[in-house]
Formats: C-alpha cells, sequence, structure tokens
C-alpha cells in the first residue's frame, strides 16, 4: 500500500497567531482528511451560504399567512440579526482559542474544551450527528419530491411512487458523498450560492406574475381561526423562521479556512447573510402579497391550481430544476459531519488519504450512509414533520443557545455590562423558543397523522 510521506507528519506548525500549533501528526484522520484548512473567505461565504439557504425559503409566505404583515417582517429581520450575531460571537471565540494554540476544528471539540468533555461526547457531538443526519434525510426526500413533481407536470396522470423518485435522487449525492474532503466542495457550493440567487429571483417574479394576473386570489392578509388556533399558528411561524437561519456546522465550516483564519469567517458571514437577506426578504415579501393568508407550507404549491399549472410548465420546470440541484449541494455538505466521524473511526492518519487502506472504508461507509438515508426518506415521507421536532431540539440550542454560553464563559464580560446580560438574555429567550418550536411541531405532527404510513405517496 502506498503511504504518504512521513516528514509532513513529523512537521509542526508553532504559531500560535495563526492556530496551527497541531502538527499534522497530531491530528486524527477526521481532521487531517476532511476538515482540511485551505480555503479563503470566498470559500466559507459559499460553505455557509449552502448549509443555511435552501428550499426552506419557500416556506417563507406561510409563515408571514401565521404572523401577518408587521409580525413577519420584525420577526425575520431581528432572526437574521440574531444569526448574524451569534456565528459571529461562535467566530470569535474559535479565534481566540487558535490565537492560545489550541484549534477547535469541530463543534464537539469546543464544547469539550470549554464545558468539559462529557459535553463534547455526550451531547453536543451526537445532537450535532442527529441534526446533520436527519438534514440528508430530508433534503433527500425533498429531492424526490421535486423529481415527482416535474415527472407529474408533464404526465398528470403518472403512476410512480414518491419512494422511486427518493431512489433516484439518492443516486447523485452517493456519488457526491465520495468527495474526500470539506473544502473540495467549495465549486459545488459557488454553484449553489448561484442556484439559489436564480431560483429566489424565478418564484418572486412568478408570484408577481400570478400576483397581478386574473387568476389572482383574492389578497386577504388577516389571520384567520380561533384565538387559540392564531396563537399556536403564531408559533408555529416563528419556529419556523428561526429555524430557517440554522446551520450547526459554523466550527467545521471555519476549520477549512487556511490559518491565519482571524477576520476571514466574517467576511464569510457577510457573503451569506449578503444572500439571506436579498432571498428571504424577497421570497417573503413577494409571496405574502400574492397569497396573503391562502400560502401553502411551499409557496410552489401555490403556483399550481387545482386542474392545471398558473405559470407556463417550462418556468416551473427550470423553478424545480434548478431547486433541485441546490438540494444536492445541501445533502452532501451536511453530509460532512457523519463522513469526518468515520475517518476519525476507521482511516488511517498515517498513510495517505488515498491509499486503499483508507479509500475502502471511506466507499463502504459513505455509501452505506447515503444509502441508508435514502431508506428512511422512502420509508418515512413525513419525515419533514418529524425533523421540526428534532430541529426545535437541536438547531436552536447549538446555534442560539451555545454561542453564547461558550462566549461568556471564554471572554468573562462583566456581569454588569450589557454584553453579559444581552447574551444571557438572548439564550433564555431562545431556550423559551425551543419550548415553543417543540409544541408547533408536535403539533403539526398531530395534525398530519392520519397520512402517515410507511412509503406513502405523499
Amino acid at each position: 500500500m502506498a503511504t504518504a510521506d512521513p516528514k509532513p507528519m513529523d512537521s509542526a506548525s508553532t504559531d500560535k497567531e495563526n492556530g496551527t500549533v497541531d502538527s499534522p501528526g497530531q491530528l486524527d484522520a477526521g481532521a487531517l482528511f476532511v476538515l482540511k484548512s485551505r480555503g479563503s473567505s470566498l470559500h466559507c461565504g459559499y460553505h455557509l451560504t449552502t448549509s443555511i439557504v435552501g428550499p426552506v425559503i419557500f416556506s417563507f409566505p406561510f409563515a408571514f399567512s401565521l404572523l401577518g404583515w408587521a409580525p413577519g417582517l420584525v420577526i425575520t429581520a431581528l432572526q437574521a440579526l440574531l444569526s448574524f450575531y451569534s456565528y459571529n460571537l461562535l467566530s470569535l471565540v474559535l479565534e481566540y482559542h487558535a490565537h492560545l494554540g489550541k484549534r477547535q476544528l469541530r463543534f464537539r471539540d469546543m464544547a469539550a474544551d470549554i464545558l468539559g468533555p462529557r459535553w463534547g461526547k455526550y451531547f453536543v457531538g451526537p445532537l450535532q450527528i442527529a441534526i446533520c443526519y436527519g438534514a440528508v434525510i430530508v433534503c433527500i426526500l425533498l429531492g424526490g419530491q421535486s423529481l415527482k413533481f416535474i415527472y407529474l407536470l408533464y404526465n398528470p396522470s403518472g403512476k410512480m411512487q414518491l419512494y422511486q423518485f427518493i431512489s433516484i435522487f439518492g443516486i447523485v449525492p452517493l456519488m457526491l458523498a465520495q468527495i474526500p474532503s470539506f473544502h473540495s466542495l467549495r465549486h459545488i457550493n459557488l454553484a449553489s450560492l448561484l442556484l439559489i440567487l436564480v431560483y429566489s429571483a424565478l418564484v418572486v417574479a412568478g408570484s408577481i406574475h400570478i400576483g397581478n394576473s386574473r387568476n389572482a386570489h383574492n389578497k386577504d392578509y388577516s389571520i384567520q381561526g380561533s384565538k387559540e388556533n392564531r396563537v399556536l399558528g403564531a408559533i408555529n411561524g416563528i419556529s419556523i423562521i428561526a429555524t430557517t437561519y440554522g446551520c450547526g456546522i459554523i466550527p467545521e465550516i471555519q476549520a477549512t479556512i487556511a490559518p491565519p483564519a482571524k477576520g476571514k469567517m466574517f467576511k464569510g458571514l457577510c457573503i451569506c447573510f449578503g444572500v439571506i437577506v436579498s432571498t428571504y426578504f424577497s421570497v417573503a415579501i413577494s409571496g405574502y402579497w400574492a397569497f396573503g393568508n391562502q400560502s401553502q407550507p411551499t409557496i410552489l404549491s401555490n403556483f399550481m391550481a387545482e386542474t392545471r399549472p398558473l405559470l407556463p410548465t417550462w418556468f416551473l420546470l427550470l423553478t424545480n430544476i434548478f431547486t433541485l440541484v441546490q438540494l444536492v449541494a445541501v445533502t452532501v455538505i451536511y453530509l460532512q459531519p457523519t463522513n469526518e466521524l468515520f475517518e476519525k473511526w476507521f482511516a488511517n492518519p498515517r498513510m495517505d488519504e488515498f491509499s486503499a487502506r483508507n479509500v475502502m472504508p471511506r466507499l463502504v461507509l459513505r455509501s452505506v450512509s447515503v444509502i441508508s438515508a435514502t431508506v428512511f426518506a422512502a420509508m418515512l415521507p413525513f419525515f419533514g414533520d418529524i425533523m421540526a421536532l428534532f430541529g426545535a431540539f437541536g438547531i436552536i440550542p447549538l446555534d442560539f443557545v451555545l454561542p453564547m454560553l461558550l462566549y461568556n464563559l471564554t471572554f468573562k464580560p462583566s456581569t454588569k455590562g450589557i454584553l453579559f446580560w444581552g447574551n444571557t438574555l438572548i439564550a433564555v429567550a431562545s431556550s423559551a423558543l425551543v419550548a415553543m418550536g417543540a409544541l408547533a411541531s408536535i403539533r403539526q405532527i398531530l395534525h398530519d397523522a392520519n397520512t402517515y404510513h410507511l412509503f406513502a405517496n405523499m
């Protein structure tokens, strides 16, 4: 078997400012092969955008229909500011520890170093893996649904089942999962960023066209239902908006940045949130303006009447193709935490990453991972409802509670200052949002329970 040149394994950088005091020989295979630190701030922006922005934006008009104009706009803006702030805090903590000579490459490393080993091993690590792998299952499910939509667009009486489309879609991430490192995805994620801008523009154009056409609905922006249903609906709307900003892999993305990492994450976040502001608000405003309280959980459903599409077939086809391709990138990026874990457990860091000893376990384990996710997606087409519940318990703690706690413990701001209490207030409010999101998710699960059966053609 080919082995790596032993010389690089014995070399070590002692530049603490760059955060590279760990030699390659000290790194496990997951960090060495998957989390290669070679990227720029641009690459970081591509990764961040793909990990946060996706077809979830199609649910914004529905969230607005549960909240109304003013609350919807205010909550969307506040959540954007909170997310940007939270992710910057996390980045500052990572940069601080890198400056001290201990660059933390994974979320569980941060938790273990700052909160204690058990936090990383028994809470943050398993929670992150569960959320990321759940996101993979949901993306494959959405990809299958998008393929089915395209199929029915041209063959309305078609008999193919959803699980068949899910299986077809799963072939693409199965192949792309073999790309060895996170950094290797930079070109795919650039394409993903461009696709996000394109299909968001198409959705906005479609909404405006329908809203101005003779097929336009009567624009009713009132919130319907009993008082109890309106309150629960508002909670659901807030939960939807909060989770659309979730990421869960900020430390892993920062790990891909070539040292010195200082300041690069901030530039990457600026790129990402530039895309977020331009797409989230435009889709939310145009979609809610066009369909009001008739907005569906995905705005693409509003583009279809009971008997015919409200837009040209080619338009719907393009929108779904661009969405479909971008879903592949989202699927692959959320495979990285499990890929990294497989490499850590089964690869040999002292051998070349492309040696037979390391390639064979990688090929088998990553393939099994994607195939299992595809089977789960086909078997549980209602998994999106379940994932919403997991998201409430996972995404919000990882992205909006832990960053505040880790920052306060690392930098120890004065307990009399606004920074400490501001972070504490955000952490407490986010914890309350976990309970609210869980309540809304359970309500949705109970509502959809009558459609639940294995391999349902939803």
